[in-house]
């Protein structure tokens, strides 16, 4: 363990400079982009511009021939900032780890686009993968948002008929719109990036109007998950958002799906960025890549 890694990290992050309010949502996505372009990216990897259900993408690809699958990625960014490229780095890295394509989905932002317009991008985007795939070739990942985003694209497809993903992975999810989490209070002293305060404020870009107490923005607190397919959740114990993946092993171990809860001890939010200062980054990459090979083998 790198107890000493993972304090200098929350050091850093608790000391960086203060940013001053962003005026503008563009600055915001401005702001998010350099923050993210800081974090390393693998070189080895291959990236082509691609389509998908008529939304931009990027197809990843690890060097050689890929083995057979694809994971479908959905990038973080509280639903309103970030892009594919900004998760290259999780993204670039879930490839190499395991030789599978990816293809990470541009799907629309708020609030231009508010909720569910996220979510229709990428069930859209896995019926497109199902015309040419079978659905067992298919993995659902994402980060923050985008984790959530693998979770209620899947209460949508299943709503929807179609048949389920093979697995998902989800890196500090967000899960509760609601807010409702205990960890929203307990940890907010730990929390390097987050407050209650701060999330609520940025969830209403999101939803808008609409009412945070239902499955599709709060699947921890509302969503029956029969009939999911297996779940892998990473989160640390520094996060506010700590419950949201506690709340959802919970409602997926009711309904009888196989569920991963894989809590690692005082790292911060999303702490499999970090790959180039902390050892259980790579480690816990390393444990989404064996679940993402076995979901596809």
């Amino acid at each position: 363990m790198s107890r000493e890694q993972r304090r200098a990290i929350t050091e850093k992050l608790r000391n960086a400079p203060e940013r001053p309010e962003a005026s503008s949502i563009d600055q915001m996505r401005a702001g998010f982009a350099a923050l993210m372009s800081q974090y390393p990216v693998p070189a080895e990897h291959r990236e082509t511009p691609a389509t998908l259900a008529g939304r931009p993408a990027v197809l990843v690809e690890p060097p050689g021939t890929p083995r057979p699958g694809t994971i479908l990625y959905f990038h973080g960014g509280s639903f309103s900032l970030g892009s594919p490229h900004t998760a290259m780095g999780l993204t670039a890295n879930l490839v190499l780890r395991t030789g599978i394509r990816a293809l990470s989905l541009d799907y629309r932002l708020a609030p231009e686009h508010p909720f569910p317009a996220g979510i229709e991008d990428c069930l859209a985007a896995y019926r497109s993968l199902l015309e040419d795939n079978d659905p067992s070739s298919i993995v659902f990942a994402g980060d923050s948002a985008g984790g959530g985003l693998s979770v209620t694209t899947t209460l949508a497809a299943r709503d929807a008929g179609l048949p389920m993903p093979a697995g998902i992975v989800a890196f500090s999810p967000g899960l509760d719109h609601t807010h409702s989490g205990a960890s929203m209070v307990a940890k907010e002293a730990a929390d390097p990036f987050f407050t209650r305060e701060g999330l609520v404020k940025t969830g209403k870009l999101y939803r808008a109007d609409a009412d945070p107490a239902q499955p599709l923005l709060a699947p921890a607190v509302h969503a029956d998950l029969t009939g999911f397919p297996p779940i892998l959740l990473q989160v640390g114990t520094n996060e506010v958002l700590l419950d949201d993946s506690v709340r959802l092993a919970e409602r997926a171990r009711e309904a009888d799906v196989d569920v991963i809860l894989d809590i690692t001890a005082d790292v911060p939010h999303v702490f499999q960025t970090f790959t180039d200062t902390l050892d259980e980054a790579g480690q816990a990459l390393d444990r989404a890549a064996l679940f993402i090979k076995q979901r596809l083998a």
